[in-house]
C-alpha cells in the first residue's frame, strides 16, 4: 500500500535530566542574570509570606471590637506597599529569568543551525528535513520552557513551600502536623506521573517531526502533486500523520489531565483538615480567629507550589525529551572534515587534477534511506545491492547489501591546467560520483585524488572547495532574487560586484531573460526556482558557478534543458573567457563538462568515457570518433536523430 509508513516507536527511549548537560555552557554565560532573577523571585516569595500576617492582625483587631479606623488604614497601607514590591519583583524576575531563557534559546538554535551546516552531504541523505525543522523549532521551544517556567516553578515552589511550612509550624505545630498529611501522597503522585509524561512527550515530538516532514515534502513537490492530480493521496497521508500526532498528544493529555485534578484533590484535603482541627482550636481558645485565617491563607498559598511541582515535572520532562533529540544532532560528527593538520596551497607545476587508480563505493543502503559516502580501494566492504553495478548502485537507495561492485573502479586520469575535459557515459555510469570525489562531497580513498599536487583528503576543505565552481544536475535555486541567487557563488565573506554579476549573466546567456523580467535582477524566484523555466534555472545556476571566476569550473549536465543555439553561445563564450589567449579572468582556467550530447563534448580538449564505473576511452573528440567505440556510436546515433527530426 502507498500509505504504509513506519509508525513512530510506541516506547521511545527514556530521556533523563542528564540531557541538560549540553546547556551548562549557556547557563554559565547567563549565571548573573539567573542569579538576579532568583534574588527577586525569592524576595517576592518573602513578601508574599508577610501578607497573611497583615490579614491576621486586621482580623484579630476587628474580632476584639477594640480598634480605630487609622489602625486598619495603616495596616492596609502597609499591605499595599508590600503588594507593590511583589509586583515590581515579579517584573524583574520575569525579565532576568525568562529573558535569559529566550537568549539561550536563540543561541542554541544558532549553534544547532551552524552545526547542521557543518555536517556532510550524506547526513542529509539519511535524515528528513521536516524532522530537522521540528527539532530546531519545537524541541528547542520545549527546552526554553524548561529553562524558564520549569526553573521558576522549581525554585519558587521549593522556597515558597519551605517558607510556608516553617511559618505554620511555628504558628501552630499541632494543626500544621495534621494539615501536611496529604503532602507525601502528592509527592508520590508527582514522581509516578512524571516518569510517564517524559516518554509520552518524546513520542509526541516524534510524531510532530513525521507530520512536519510530510508537510515539507508535499509543498516542496507541489508541482508534481498537481501534475499527477495526487492531492487526495497527500491529503490522506497528512491526515494519517496528523491523527498520529493527535493520538500521541491525547496519550499525554490523559496523563496530564488526571495528574492535576488528583493533586488538587489531595491539596484540598489540607483545607478540610484545617477547618476541622483549626476550628476546634479556635473554639477552645488555642488559636485566635486571625491566626486561623492566616493559616488558611498560607495553606491556599501552599497549593501553588504543589500544583507548580506538576508544571515543573511536565516542563522538565518535555525539555529533557526535546534536549535529548537535539543532542542526537549535536553529537553527530561530520563524516567528511578537515584533517588534523591540513595542508594549504598547492603546486602550480604538473597536472591540476590527477586520479590514481580511483575506486569508490557507497556504503550499506537501507530501505527508505539513501546511501551515505564511504570509500573503497583495497578494502572490500558493503556497497549496493547485488545486481546493481556502477551508477545503478549510485542511484539506488533501497535494498540489503550482498556482494557489491564499486561505483568507480580503477580510474586513472591526469587533467592539465587550462584543459577543457568532457565526460560522457550512460546514466548511472558514475559521472556525478567522480566529480563529487574532487570536491570531497564524498570521500575518496587516500592517495587516489590529487588537486594541485596535494591529496584532497589532506587539504584544507574550505580552500579545496573554493577552487571549484559547480553547476550540478539539480539546479537548486533559493527563494530569493535572481541577483542574490547568482551572488551566492561569490567568495566567502565577499560581495560580488555589479561587474562580476553582469559578466556571469552574459556568459550564461541570461541577460536577455533579465530584460524580459519586470523587476530584472530583483525578480523574486519561487521556491526551488518554481517561477523559472528549466533552461532559465540552469543558466542561473551556471552564472552562480561563474561569478567567482573559479580555477576549476564543473558543468554537470548543465545544458540538458538549454536549446542547442543557446548552449553553443554559452560554450563559445566560456571558451573565449576561460581558455582564450587573453581572458579577463587571468591565466587559462580548467573546465569539466559532463554531457550526453557529443556535439557539446566536441568543444573539449580531452574526453573521458565511463562505462560501468570504469574509464573505457580517453582522448580528443577526433581520436575517439576515429576509434569507433562508444563515443563514436553515440555521435552517430545523435546525428541520425537530428536528421530524422530536422
Amino acid at each position: 500500500m502507498l500509505m504504509d509508513q513506519k509508525p513512530p516507536s510506541k516506547l521511545p527511549k527514556k530521556s533523563t535530566i542528564g540531557e541538560f548537560r549540553t546547556i551548562l555552557p549557556y547557563l554559565r554565560r547567563y549565571r548573573t542574570a539567573y542569579g538576579l532573577g532568583f534574588f527577586f523571585l525569592i524576595a517576592v516569595d518573602a513578601a508574599q509570606a508577610v501578607i497573611p500576617q497583615f490579614i491576621r492582625q486586621a482580623v484579630d483587631m476587628i474580632s476584639t471590637g477594640h480598634f480605630s479606623r487609622m489602625e486598619v488604614f495603616r495596616n492596609c497601607l502597609a499591605m499595599l506597599a508590600v503588594m507593590a514590591l511583589v509586583a515590581s519583583g515579579r517584573f524583574l524576575w520575569r525579565y532576568f529569568i525568562h529573558g535569559s531563557s529566550r537568549r539561550i534559546e536563540t543561541e542554541l538554535r544558532d549553534d544547532l543551525f551552524s552545526h547542521l551546516l557543518s555536517l556532510s552531504y550524506d547526513f542529509y541523505q539519511k535524515n528528513k528535513i521536516g524532522d530537522l525543522m521540528a527539532r530546531a523549532v519545537n524541541d528547542i521551544g520545549a527546552v526554553r520552557n524548561s529553562l524558564g517556567w520549569g526553573v521558576v516553578t522549581l525554585v519558587d515552589g521549593t522556597v515558597m513551600a519551605a517558607s510556608i511550612l516553617v511559618i505554620i509550624f511555628i504558628q501552630d505545630p499541632r494543626t500544621a502536623a495534621f494539615c501536611v498529611l496529604p503532602l507525601p501522597p502528592i509527592t508520590a503522585v508527582m514522581l509516578f506521573f512524571g516518569r510517564m509524561m517524559g516518554r509520552r512527550f518524546h513520542r509526541a515530538q516524534e510524531t510532530y517531526s513525521a507530520m512536519s516532514d510530510t508537510v515539507q515534502e508535499t509543498f516542496a513537490g507541489i508541482r508534481v502533486v498537481k501534475s499527477f492530480v495526487k492531492e487526495w493521496w497527500f491529503n490522506t497521508k497528512f491526515e494519517k500523520a496528523n491523527d498520529d500526532y493527535r493520538d500521541a498528544n491525547m496519550d499525554l493529555v490523559k496523563i496530564y489531565g488526571a495528574f492535576f485534578p488528583l493533586v488538587s484533590f489531595l491539596a484540598g484535603l489540607t483545607t478540610i483538615i484545617l477547618l476541622l482541627i483549626g476550628g476546634r482550636r479556635v473554639v477552645t481558645g488555642y488559636l485566635s480567629p486571625g491566626e486561623l485565617v492566616a493559616l488558611f491563607s498560607y495553606l491556599q498559598m501552599l497549593i501553588w507550589p504543589l500544583m507548580g511541582a506538576g508544571f515543573m515535572v511536565n516542563m522538565i520532562q518535555r525539555g529533557a525529551a526535546g534536549m535529548g533529540r537535539i543532542n542526537e544532532l549535536l553529537k553527530t560528527e561530520p563524516s567528511i572534515g578537515n584533517p588534523v593538520n591540513p595542508r594549504r596551497g598547492g603546486s602550480a607545476e604538473g597536472s591540476l587534477i590527477e586520479l590514481r587508480n580511483l575506486s569508490f563505493h557507497y556504503p550499506r543502503t537501507v530501505l527508505g534511506g539513501a546511501a551515505a559516502p564511504a570509500f573503497a580501494g583495497g578494502n572490500k566492504g558493503p556497497d549496493t545491492p547485488a545486481g546493481l553495478t556502477g551508477g545503478n548502485a549510485e542511484a539506488a537507495g533501497i535494498g540489503e547489501p550482498a556482494e557489491l561492485l564499486p561505483v568507480l573502479e580503477g580510474i586513472s586520469l591526469s587533467i592539465p591546467r587550462g584543459t577543457v575535459l568532457g565526460i560522457l557515459g550512460r546514466t548511472g555510469s558514475g559521472k556525478s560520483t567522480l566529480l563529487k570525489t574532487l570536491t570531497r562531497m564524498v570521500d575518496p580513498p587516500a592517495g587516489t585524488v590529487f588537486v594541485e599536487g596535494l591529496d584532497v583528503r589532506e587539504r584544507d576543505l574550505r580552500e579545496l572547495r573554493r577552487l571549484f565552481g559547480v553547476s550540478p544536475q539539480d539546479s537548486y535555486l533559493f527563494s530569493d532574487t535572481i541577483k542574490n541567487n547568482i551572488a551566492y557563488g561569490g567568495g566567502e565573506g565577499e560581495e560580488s560586484g555589479a561587474e562580476a554579476l553582469a559578466g556571469a549573466a552574459e556568459l550564461s546567456a541570461l541577460e536577455r531573460d533579465l530584460e524580459s523580467f519586470a523587476l530584472g535582477w530583483d525578480t523574486l524566484i519561487g521556491e526551488r526556482g518554481l517561477t523559472l523555466s528549466g533552461g532559465q534555472k540552469q543558466r542561473v545556476a551556471i552564472a552562480r558557478a561563474l561569478v567567482s571566476a573559479p580555477e576549476i569550473l564543473i558543468l554537470d549536465d548543465a545544458f540538458s534543458a538549454v536549446d542547442a543555439e543557446t548552449e553553443k553561445r554559452i560554450l563559445l563564450g566560456l571558451l573565449k573567457e576561460r581558455h582564450g589567449s587573453a581572458p579577463r579572468s587571468g591565466s587559462r582556467k580548467t573546465t569539466i563538462i559532463v554531457s550526453q550530447r557529443v556535439s557539446t563534448l566536441g568543444y573539449a580538449d580531452l574526453v573521458a568515457v565511463l562505462e560501468g564505473g570504469r574509464l573505457s576511452e580517453l582522448g580528443s573528440p577526433g581520436e575517439l570518433l576515429a576509434a569507433g567505440r562508444f563515443f563514436a556510436r553515440m555521435a552517430e546515433l545523435q546525428r541520425l536523430g537530428e536528421e530524422v527530426h530536422g
